[in-house]
């Protein structure tokens, strides 16, 4: 936990923050803070900043904060991901989440199985604590928003031509024989596929829309690794 992350609930007066359960077992176990420490903290949506610990018992401990820098700019990336394995889709909120995406759509395609779309790790409130972690180790303090969309191609005609307007529009495809650009200068909407990639159909449909079809090259990687490479080489 690189900064704590603070909410409306935990403030006991204007700059004073009362801490219990995994935030402040985390300070006392891992970070070893003691009386007079200063810590980074931000407030989930809103200000960052700096926290003193000025109170410290076995049970909580109370900061005084002052709340006043911008957090990081978000990255100019919409991210379009068909829904993944369960643990491997934790791993790519995670990491999309830490690496400042902010607008996150789950997708179902041919290749995914119905099942994933029961899956605990989509529900609001894992989604929301997973993101908080993601947001304490990257210094960050705004929640990406996530949309999940059962139907493909509903969502592609309907929605995406709005979603992806105005931006550099990628089609993530371990078999293109095009390679994804490097260290563009416009936002982006990234659309990446299953296990398996995309199936012709899909690809074609995103094509219709302006979509380029691009990949990494030879090594077709799992999608929560291939997000943050794809990040590097864009930004």
């Amino acid at each position: 936990m690189n900064q704590i992350i603070l909410l409306p609930e935990d403030f006991i007066s204007h700059n004073r923050v009362l801490l219990k359960g995994r935030r402040f077992e985390h300070l006392v176990s891992v970070l070893n803070s003691q009386r007079g420490d200063r810590l980074k903290a931000g407030l989930l949506n809103g200000k960052a900043g700096s926290a003193f610990l000025i109170e410290r018992n076995q049970n909580y401990g109370i900061l005084e904060v002052s709340l006043t820098e911008d957090p990081p700019p978000p990255i100019p990336l919409t991210l379009v991901v068909a829904m993944a394995r369960p643990k491997s889709f934790k791993k790519l909120i995670h990491y999309a989440t830490a690496m400042g995406v902010k607008k996150i759509y789950v997708i179902r395609t041919w290749r995914v199985e119905k099942s994933y779309f029961s899956s605990p790790v989509l529900e609001e409130d894992f989604l929301r604590e997973e993101m908080i972690l993601a947001l304490e180790q990257a210094c960050d303090t705004i929640l990406p928003e996530v949309f999940v969309r059962k139907l493909f191609r509903p969502f592609v005609e309907d929605e995406l031509p709005l979603i992806s307007q105005n931006t550099i529009k990628l089609t993530a495809h371990p078999y293109s024989n095009a390679h994804f650009p490097r260290c563009v200068n416009k936002p982006v909407t990234l659309a990446i596929g299953p296990e398996g990639g995309f199936i012709s159909y899909e690809v074609e449909l995103l094509e219709s829309l302006g979509f380029i079809t691009v990949s990494l090259g030879e090594r077709i990687l799992r999608v929560e690794n291939a997000l943050p490479a794809i990040i590097g080489r864009l930004f």
